[in-house]
């Protein structure tokens, strides 16, 4: 068995518990994997922003991501596991803000005013499934309408050019389209899940969330102080753009279970869409999809 590989997802708590050295405290024998700018997008400019593509956090599981325990969206999470992807963390998870944003200028005031409007997404990735989910509150599901463009930074450059009506948004680039005056129309925030991969076992991720827990409690309490990390997950062109300070702390780990109610609503949910091909839907239940139990301990 290897090293345990850890990644930044984006949010801060990895990167707090690296600094602190809570990874290590735990006994972890790791390896850090710091995803660079490029990987995350390529884009600086709409030219090289992709304007439609169907691919995305489900696929990336299918291919097999760099790491053993990976962060994405509840909905993601829930069918890549019962696909046979790995095997979904059911003793916490977390909650980002998330939301979609039109542009200051835009005559799109309220939710309703979305009729029929596509609204840039990440496809089978968490913007996706909150999208609708959110939308359809507000409006019939025939009028819902959605455009796939890429990856988060993808949906913030074109949306920043004025090359989309309106894109979903959560994390940093979030943050930023609000300092730069562009208007929420409706929050879209949604669950996160982890799915442990490769040869990760279970006493590993146990200290990885332990680690996590104690990086959470230090961004509570004074998040300022780790708001910086931020500016690595964004192009030099939003950095010149923002004044850190004036960010949220994102995503927030909540260390409770993910019920088995929860797993089979979502799965009948996403199968009333009816958002996935079958050969990518699984048919395994909660309790091979999930690790469950045993619950952290108080650190």
């Amino acid at each position: 068995m290897g090293r345990f590989r850890i990644q930044s997802h984006a949010r801060l708590q990895e990167w707090v518990a690296e600094e602190k050295g809570y990874f290590k405290d735990e006994g972890l024998d790791y390896e850090f994997i710091v995803k660079p700018i490029a990987a995350w997008s390529d884009v600086q400019s709409t030219e090289s922003a992709p304007q439609e593509l169907r691919a995305g956090a489900f696929e990336s599981f299918e291919e097999g991501r760099a790491c053993d325990l990976s962060a994405a969206c509840h909905w993601t999470v829930n069918m890549a596991a019962s696909a046979g992807h790995g095997r979904m963390w059911g003793r916490a998870y977390s909650v980002t803000p998330s939301g979609i944003y039109v542009p200051p200028e835009s005559p799109i005031k309220k939710p309703e005013d979305l009729a029929n409007v596509p609204v840039t997404a990440g496809y089978h990735s968490g913007s996706h499934f909150s999208t609708l989910q959110n939308l359809e509150r507000f409006l019939k599901r025939e009028e819902i309408k959605l455009h796939f463009a890429g990856l988060l930074l993808d949906r913030l450059v074109l949306l920043v050019d004025r090359k989309v009506a309106a894109a979903s948004l959560f994390g940093a680039p979030l943050y930023v389209a609000e300092q730069l005056g562009f208007r929420k129309i409706v929050d879209t925030s949604f669950m996160i899940g982890h799915l442990i991969t490769g040869d990760a076992n279970e006493e590993e991720v146990e200290r990885y969330f332990r680690a996590l827990r104690r990086a959470q409690r230090d961004i509570d309490i004074e998040p300022e102080l780790y708001k910086h990390y931020f500016l690595r997950e964004l192009p030099e062109r939003f950095q010149r753009m923002v004044d850190i300070r004036m960010f949220g702390p994102g995503e927030r780990l909540v260390f409770e279970p993910y019920p088995k109610e929860v797993f089979e609503r979502t799965r009948r949910w996403i199968e009333s869409w009816n958002l996935f091909p079958p050969e990518q839907t699984g048919n395994a239940g909660y309790e091979s999809s999930v690790v469950q139990e045993h619950p952290l301990p108080e650190t």
